[in-house]
């Protein structure tokens, strides 16, 4: 928007020009962008595709050089805390092998989401794209990686003759719902990243307590009378609403209503911001 400020009648021509983002909540605008990033599916999953490429440039395993890693943290964690927990090691590695796997993405787009408008500034400053396209692209990415990854899983399942049956469907919705999460997650960080830029950095060391306070390394029976610090853990339930189906159990109706309710809370909260802010992004990075 742009308005001519100091003209008055009589007067040279003695114009100011101010430039800024437009003001008021530009909800067809937000939904806008959303219907044409969509409809741009092959531009944001060739990024993704091209990003994860560029990540691992001439080595030989590519990204499965992250699930050798994260197998070898698997099988390393998972031995050591089934001593020190005193548990079956049967029952606790797939746990902690599901466990780190979903943690792992959900981390991913707390984390990257600081780069997400910032890391893309010289699309956004010289090509006119959606900025869903950049919220499309890092979640394709991630969902790439998290399959690669996936890979470990089937390895624990025929390691301890494991099969989770039919229910195991059920962490496909349960996936849906930390992905839609995690998109609208990554775009209100990526958001306020762009403006306030110490914002990566503190929510880099609020993932790295919010992770010993989740139950991934382990079970929320330990705490005894005290499971409360597990039920109000939202993490905890994004974990479980995957985790449980690929262990062989349904998650539980509070696991479900407090997932769900999340995902409202956040769209609601995530989508009024981008529609108030939106105009901004190109004038932040």
């Amino acid at each position: 928007m742009t308005t001519i400020l100091n003209h008055q009648p009589g007067k040279g021509t003695h114009s100011q020009f101010v430039t800024r983002g437009g003001s008021g909540f530009a909800v067809r605008a937000a939904l806008a962008d959303f219907g044409t990033g969509v409809s741009l599916w092959p531009l944001w999953i060739r990024l993704g595709w091209n990003d994860i490429l560029q990540r691992y440039r001439r080595s030989m395993l590519g990204p499965f050089w992250l699930t050798a890693s994260m197998a070898i943290m698997v099988i390393a964690l998972g031995v050591l805390y089934a001593e020190l927990f005193n548990t079956p090691i049967h029952d606790f590695l797939p746990y902690l092998c599901v466990g780190l796997l979903v943690w792992n993405l959900i981390s991913s787009f707390l984390i990257e989401g600081g780069t997400l408008f910032t890391g893309a500034e010289s699309y956004i400053k010289q090509i006119r794209l959606p900025y869903s396209v950049y919220v499309f692209r890092s979640s394709w990415s991630k969902l790439a990686i998290f399959a690669h990854n996936f890979v470990i899983y089937f390895g624990v399942l025929i390691y301890f003759q494991i099969w989770p049956g039919a229910v195991a469907l059920l962490a496909i919705p349960g996936l849906l719902l930390v992905l839609i999460n995690g998109a609208a997650t990554t775009l209100l960080i990526g958001m306020i990243s762009a403006r306030f830029r110490d914002v990566p950095q503190l929510i880099s060391s609020l993932v790295q307590i919010v992770f010993f306070i989740t139950p991934i390394m382990w079970k929320p029976e330990l705490l005894r009378t005290r499971t409360y610090i597990a039920e109000f853990n939202p993490f905890y339930h994004l974990v479980e609403v995957v985790r449980g189906p690929l262990l062989g159990s349904v998650p539980s109706s509070q696991t479900y209503l407090a997932v769900l309710l999340l995902t409202l809370i956040n769209l609601i909260v995530v989508g009024t911001f981008f529609a108030r802010f939106r105009s901004r992004i190109s004038y932040w990075v």
